[in-house]
């Protein structure tokens, strides 16, 4: 219950590599974990968004396989799941080091003309936008001079982390030189947390016969398509599957950043080197003006379809839902889990539970709305199933 209302920022390990939207707490994916499984059980997250749940595997000794349709929620979860060797930081904190003087506005960048003629750059090329705009293409075209692509990406990553700031949700957008020293304070931050994954999960791993165990598995797929051996094979039914899903009727945008008030631009994507070219209602069940929400709830539907299909009684579900509407909302959503042989576990001997259930509130969340922290998905309740 600590875990549940943990209001914390979101940091340790890698977690703070980038911002992604409806992330959970850390400490609650690892309180969950630690009460729901065991050293070497499975953890699966279907809508692995940032990778909390997978990185909080790792360094429990726990087997963890994460799955999203967003292909840069893919790109960060890898980013931050890798582990990195003495030689990759060495390289990394030498390129940082030479992107302090390299990053100029009076240098000629490689315009990446394939990107902008499919719009990657929309809306950061503006008066206020542009010198962070032209010190990531500088930055991005100097990226070969990294050994490997574990490198290149982690870098990646740390443009995406500082563009972030620069960027998303700004009134003011900081200078050229400004971006070089965050850029800098990011670095030494992103690494000391990839050390610090690296030696938690050393410490697991001593004396077991395989190294690789605890590495977890990153897959650009639907939920539903796990449900296919083609796409992957579980060696055994995971013990616990922990997530958060698209919000019923919630607007999220996972894969724009909003520039200038009401502009969205999808640089992320050109800056982490993955393709998008899906609407908003793609990565949330369906479009939230949809009547009845139709479209969302037959996706969900066919997802915990295969969440069912994977599981064994032994599995548990865990998951944070928030909801536009919880008062039609919530008992369809458990009505459809229900439906796909989960039956709920209700906390009614909990202490501050309603319903049965323990509900939070999340401070100062606005997902581009007005009220910030006053809207029905401020509200998160936390579920617990077990497939029957």
């Amino acid at each position: 219950m600590d875990s549940i209302h943990d209001v914390s920022p979101v940091s340790g390990l890698t977690h703070a590599f980038y911002r992604y939207p409806a992330r959970f707490s850390p400490s609650f994916a690892r309180i969950t974990i630690s009460l729901f499984t065991e050293r070497n059980d499975i953890v699966y997250d279907p809508f692995m968004g940032g990778g909390t749940t997978l990185v909080e595997a790792m360094q429990l000794g726990r087997r963890s396989i994460g799955t999203d349709l967003n292909t840069l929620a893919v790109f960060v979860s890898r980013a931050k799941t890798s582990m990195y060797t003495d030689e990759d930081i060495s390289a990394i904190w030498a390129w940082v080091m030479e992107a302090q003087s390299d990053l100029v506005l009076n240098k000629t960048p490689n315009r990446p003309i394939d990107w902008i003629s499919q719009g990657y750059q929309r809306n950061i090329s503006g008066r206020t936008t542009w010198p962070i705009r032209k010190s990531l293409e500088i930055a991005i075209a100097s990226l070969n001079s990294l050994a490997n692509v574990k490198q290149q990406n982690f870098v990646r990553c740390l443009l995406l982390k500082t563009a972030q700031w620069a960027v998303d949700c700004r009134k003011y957008h900081p200078s050229a030189r400004d971006f070089r020293k965050q850029l800098l304070i990011h670095a030494e931050e992103m690494i000391e947390g990839a050390l610090l994954l690296r030696k938690e999960v050393e410490l697991i791993r001593n004396g077991l016969p395989d190294n690789n165990s605890f590495t977890p598995v990153c897959l650009h797929l639907s939920a539903h398509e796990i449900l296919y051996p083609s796409n992957y094979s579980f060696s055994s039914a995971p013990k616990l599957i922990l997530t958060s899903p698209p919000y019923p009727g919630v607007h999220v945008l996972y894969h724009r950043w909003q520039v200038n008030g009401a502009k969205e631009t999808p640089a992320p994507y050109w800056i982490a080197d993955c393709l998008d070219g899906n609407g908003a209602s793609f990565y949330t069940f369906g479009d939230r003006k949809y009547r009845n929400l139709e479209t969302y709830f037959d996706n969900m539907r066919k997802c915990y379809s295969a969440l069912s299909a994977i599981g064994d009684k032994n599995t548990w579900l865990v998951q944070l839902v928030a909801f536009s509407s919880p008062e039609w909302q919530l008992p369809l959503f458990l009505q459809i889990l229900q439906e796909c042989n989960f039956q709920e576990m209700l906390l009614d001997d909990a202490p501050n539970t309603i319903d049965g259930r323990l509900w939070r509130t999340v401070p100062n969340r606005k997902f581009y709305a007005d009220k910030r922290g006053k809207t029905a998905s401020s509200k998160e309740v936390l579920l617990i199933h077990r497939r029957s």
